[in-house]
């Protein structure tokens, strides 16, 4: 497989998605729109390397975790309009 624009966002996308993992590991109280944000975002630079290099269980896992960090931000946006 070529080295081409569409892998190179994949392995950014990789790198969100391993950062935000490692950020939730080492942070004790992790800030929810870092983390979920994060994840958001490497969820949908994979999917637009997956759309061009299609692994239909990989674009299928991207959209799960990509539902999953929406689900975390809104959590984080009702939290913190219920704390005003």
């Amino acid at each position: 497989m070529p080295l081409d624009i569409y892998t190179l966002i994949g392995f950014v996308g990789m790198a969100c998605i391993v950062g935000a993992y490692a950020y939730l590991t080492w942070r004790s109280d992790p800030n929810p729109y870092i983390l979920h944000g994060t994840n958001l975002a490497g969820a949908t630079l994979l999917t637009v390397s997956l759309l061009v290099h299609t692994n239909w269980p990989s674009l299928v896992l991207e959209g799960f975790w990509a539902a999953i960090a929406l689900w975390g931000l809104w959590k984080a946006l009702k939290t913190r309009r219920h704390a005003e």
